[in-house]
C-alpha cells in the first residue's frame, strides 16, 4: 500500500525537513506575505527573470525554494523551469525527494509530455540506484494513478535511452511495489531483450504480465514469438500462439513470417519441410504471404541448396501478383552463384534490370563472392573496378571478399596493396580483414607482417576473436612450435575468449606431429575439463597420431572408443584407417565397420 504522502499545512515548519541535510530556510511573517512572495517568485520565473530571481537566492536556498514552490501548488510548468534553470545556473542535482514531488505536480495536471522529456534526461545522467529512485515515489505520491503513470513513463525512458538493465530492474521493482505498468512500456522492454537475445528474461517478463494481469496485444504476442524463435525454441513459441488465441487475439503474417525465417534458420535437417508446413497453415487460415515471406523462404531454400524449390517459390511469388524486390532477386542471384550458374545469376541481373531494379552492392558483392568461390579471381577483379566506376561504393564485405581470394590464390601482396586502398577509401577493416591477411602471411611464414597486423588491430581498438586464434595456433603448429601454440590459449582466457574443438584439435595435432603424445593427450584432459568432449575431427587426430607413433592398438581401441559413443566415422577416418592402418598390414578389430572399404 503506498503511504500516505506528507503535507505542510498553514504556515511553513521552519524545522528540518530532510533528515540528514540542513538547508538554510527563508523565514516569512506571515501566511500572507508567503503567498505574496511565491507569487513574486513564479511571476519572475514566468517572465524568466532570472537575474531578478538569482538575486533573491542570495537569501535563500535554490533546494528550500523549490521546496516552497512545491508546498505552495504552483504551476507545475513554472517548477520545472526553476527547476531546470537552477539545475544549469548552480550545476546541482536536487534532492531526490524534490524531484519525485514536482513529477507528482506534473502527473496530477496531466503533462506527461513534460514528464517524458523530463525523465529523459533525468535517467540518462541519473546517479540515483532504481531502488531508492522507487522508494521515493511510493513516499511522495500523492495519488496511486500519478505513480503508476510516473513509473511507467520512467520504464519507457530506461528504454528509449538504451538501459536495458536498469529498465529490467524497473519491471520488477514495479511489480514488487504493486505498480501497474502498460502493455506499452512492457512490449518496449520485451523488444530490447530479444535483440540482446535475453530470452529468459523476456519469459519472465512475459509469464508476468500474465500473472499481474497486463494487457498483451498482437504485438506483445508476436515479439515474444521472435524471440523464442531466435533461439530456436519452436514449441515454445507455439505455445504462445495457443495462448494469443486463448485470449482472442488471431495470428497474423508478421506472427507467421517470424516462425517461417525461425525454422529457415536452425540450419537443421528437414527445417524447410517445418517452413513450408507453417505456409500452409497460414494459408489454409485465410491470411496471405507477403512480399516478407516469399523472400525468406527464397533465401531459405537457396541457403538449404535446394535451388530449384527457391525457383518455384520466385515464380508463385509473381503468379500471386507479387513483384519481387531488390532482397528477392538478391537471394536468387546468391543461390545460383552457390550452384555454381554464375551464367544463370548475371542473366537474372539482366531480368532484375529490365524490370526497373538497379543491382546495389548487396548485387555485386554476391556476384564478387560467385566469382571468388569459383575460383574466377580475375572476373571478381574486374567487377570490384565496375562498380567503382558506376558510382557504386564498395563496402568492407567487397573488401574482405576479395581480400580472401587474393590470399587464397597465392596473392598475398595483392592482398595487402587492396588492404591499404580499403583504409584509404575510408572503409574501415574489420577483424575479419586482419583474419585474411594474418592467414595470408602466417602460410608465407612471415611472421614480422603477422606481428604488426596484430599490432595495427589492437591500435584500432579491435579485438582478435577465435577465428584470429585458431589461424594462429595452426601456423605456430606448423611450424614445429606447439609450446608457443599453447600459450596463447592462456593469452585467450585472459581475454575472455574460450578455446573451441577447432582450437584444441589443432593444437593436439601440433603436439603428435611433434612426436609429444604425452602433452597431445594432456591437451584432450583440459578440453575434456572445459567442458568440450571429442569429436569426430578430435578422435581423427589421436586414431593418426598414434598410428604414426605405430601404436596400433591405442589407435584401434580410439576407434572402438569413437564407436561406442555414438560417434559415425567421416571420409577422413577412412582414410587414415585406411592410410596408416590397413596399408601398413594392421586391420582393426572392428565388426562390420571398416571391412566394407576398398583397400
Amino acid at each position: 500500500m503506498i503511504p500516505k504522502p506528507r503535507t505542510f499545512p498553514g504556515k511553513l515548519s521552519y524545522g528540518n525537513i530532510f533528515p540528514g541535510k540542513k538547508l538554510p530556510f527563508r523565514r516569512f511573517c506571515s501566511t500572507d506575505s508567503l503567498e505574496h512572495e511565491i507569487h513574486s517568485i513564479t511571476d519572475l520565473i514566468a517572465k524568466q527573470h532570472w537575474s531578478k530571481l538569482k538575486t533573491h537566492l542570495k537569501n535563500t536556498n535554490s533546494n528550500t525554494l523549490l521546496q516552497q514552490l512545491l508546498t505552495s501548488k504552483a504551476n507545475p510548468d513554472l517548477i520545472l523551469r526553476y527547476f531546470n534553470w537552477s539545475t544549469r545556473e548552480f550545476k546541482i542535482a536536487h534532492e531526490l525527494e524534490l524531484t519525485c514531488r514536482l513529477l507528482n505536480a506534473l502527473a496530477n495536471y496531466k503533462k506527461y509530455p513534460k514528464i517524458r522529456s523530463f525523465l529523459d534526461n533525468f535517467v540518462s545522467g541519473e546517479t540515483h540506484s532504481v531502488s531508492s529512485i522507487f522508494h521515493t515515489i511510493s513516499m511522495t505520491s500523492e495519488n496511486v494513478c500519478g505513480s503508476y503513470v510516473i513509473v511507467d513513463m520512467l520504464l519507457l525512458a530506461y528504454m528509449r535511452n538504451g538501459k536495458l538493465n536498469l529498465g529490467f530492474e524497473a519491471f520488477r521493482r514495479a511489480v514488487d511495489y504493486g505498480f501497474k505498468l502498460s502493455m506499452l512500456s512492457c512490449n518496449a522492454l520485451l523488444t530490447a531483450m530479444v535483440k540482446e537475445n535475453g530470452i529468459g528474461d523476456v519469459e519472465y517478463v512475459y509469464k508476468t504480465m500474465i500473472k499481474r494481469r497486463i494487457e498483451r496485444d498482437l504485438v506483445t504476442y508476436n515479439i515474444v514469438i521472435n524471440g523464442l524463435c531466435k533461439v530456436g525454441k519452436f514449441n515454445r513459441a507455439i505455445d504462445v500462439i495457443e495462448d494469443m488465441k486463448a485470449n482472442g487475439i488471431l495470428p497474423n503474417v508478421i506472427t507467421y513470417n517470424t516462425l517461417i525465417k525461425g525454422y529457415c534458420k536452425t540450419g537443421k535437417i528437414g527445417k524447410m519441410y517445418k517452413a513450408d508446413a507453417i505456409l500452409k497453415e497460414m494459408m489454409g487460415n485465410n491470411i496471405s504471404p507477403n512480399e516478407i515471406t516469399f523472400n525468406i523462404l527464397i533465401d531459405g531454400y537457396c541457403k538449404d541448396e535446394n535451388l530449384s524449390s527457391a525457383l518455384k517459390v520466385f515464380a508463385e511469388m509473381q503468379r500471386k501478383g507479387l513483384e519481387p524486390g531488390i532482397v528477392s532477386y538478391n537471394s536468387l542471384i546468391n543461390g545460383l552463384c552457390r550452384d555454381e550458374k554464375l551464367d544463370d545469376a548475371l542473366g537474372l541481373v539482366d531480368k532484375m534490370v529490365v524490370s526497373g531494379l538497379k543491382p546495389n552492392i548487396v548485387t555485386y558483392n554476391v556476384l564478387i563472392n560467385g566469382y571468388c568461390k569459383n575460383k574466377m579471381v580475375e572476373k571478381a577483379s574486374k567487377l570490384f573496378y565496375e562498380l567503382v566506376q558506376k558510382g557504386i561504393f564498395p563496402n568492407s564485405v567487397t573488401f574482405n571478399t576479395l581480400i580472401d581470394a587474393y590470399y587464397k590464390d597465392g596473392r598475398i601482396h595483392d592482398a595487402f596493396k587492396l588492404y591499404k586502398s580499403m583504409v584509404d577509401q575510408g572503409v574501415l577493416p574489420n577483424v575479419c580483414t586482419y583474419n585474411c591477411l594474418i592467414t595470408g602471411f602466417c602460410n608465407e611464414g612471415n611472421v614480422e607482417a603477422v606481428k604488426k597486423l596484430m599490432s595495427e588491430m589492437l591500435d584500432k581498438k579491435l579485438r582478435p576473436d577465435l577465428v584470429t586464434y585458431n589461424i594462429l595456433v595452426s601456423a605456430l603448429c606448423r611450424e614445429g612450435e606447439p609450446r608457443k601454440a599453447a600459450r596463447l590459449l592462456n593469452e585467450m582466457s585472459n581475454i575472455g575468449l574460450s578455446p573451441s574443438h577447432v582450437t584444441y584439435n589443432t593444437l593436439m595435432d601440433g603436439y603428435f606431429q611433434a612426436g609429444n603424445v604425452k602433452e597431445a593427450l594432456k591437451v584432450r584432459t583440459q578440453m575434456e575439463k572445459e567442458g568440450k568432449w571429442p569429436n569426430v575431427p578430435t578422435y581423427n587426430v589421436m586414431i593418426k597420431g598414434f598410428s604414426k607413433k605405430g601404436k596400433m592398438e591405442d589407435a584401434n581401441g580410439l576407434l572402438n572408443e569413437m564407436l561406442e559413443k555414438g560417434l559415425i566415422p567421416n571420409e577422413t577416418t577412412y582414410e587414415i584407417v585406411k592410410e596408416e592402418m590397413i596399408e601398413k598390414g594392421f586391420v582393426p578389430d572392428i565388426e562390420g565397420h571398416i571391412y566394407s572399404m576398398s583397400v
